[in-house]
């Protein structure tokens, strides 16, 4: 103890500075965590950036007529007039768990078995009937107010 010699500016100093860092460390982490939620909001609109980037890249794909016949060749599997279309597929091969949206999966899916049959199936009904009648029954028939149902 003898040569630390403890004067009234050495203890008065370090009062000072205990009672600045008291004061000052709230608003240290306050300017901490502001500072964080800046870098957060400047990598949400640097992201949100880049999706606006893609989204026009994309639209401008789609001003393309061949890259519309090539979407639509892909994944809708139109043809050109007087082309045939074949899609080949093993029935062994189907992996019955796939949810990638191949024609396989969907087919899978909708017949739900094990087995892809062999022959072609026809509809029973013709969907531009059932169409015709449902644009028909909305303009003739009345519409039952709330309430009322039991007149």
């Amino acid at each position: 103890m003898r040569g630390l010699r403890l004067d009234a500016r050495s203890v008065t100093l370090a009062v000072i500075v205990v009672l600045a860092i008291v004061s000052l460390a709230p608003q240290v982490q306050v300017l901490i965590t502001q500072q964080q939620a800046i870098a957060d909001m400047r990598a949400q609109v640097a992201k949100a950036n880049q999706a606006v980037k893609d989204m026009r890249t994309e639209r401008s794909r789609w001003e393309d007529p061949v890259y519309i016949r090539a979407q639509a060749r892909d994944r809708l599997y139109y043809v050109m007039p007087g082309e045939v279309s074949y899609l080949v597929m093993d029935a062994n091969g189907v992996n019955q768990s796939d949810t990638s949206g191949t024609v396989g999966a969907m087919i899978a899916a909708r017949n739900n078995n094990a087995q892809i049959s062999a022959t072609v199936h026809t509809t029973n009904n013709n969907w531009v009937d059932s169409v015709v009648e449902t644009i028909v029954r909305s303009g003739l028939d009345e519409p039952i107010a709330s309430g009322k149902a039991g007149n």
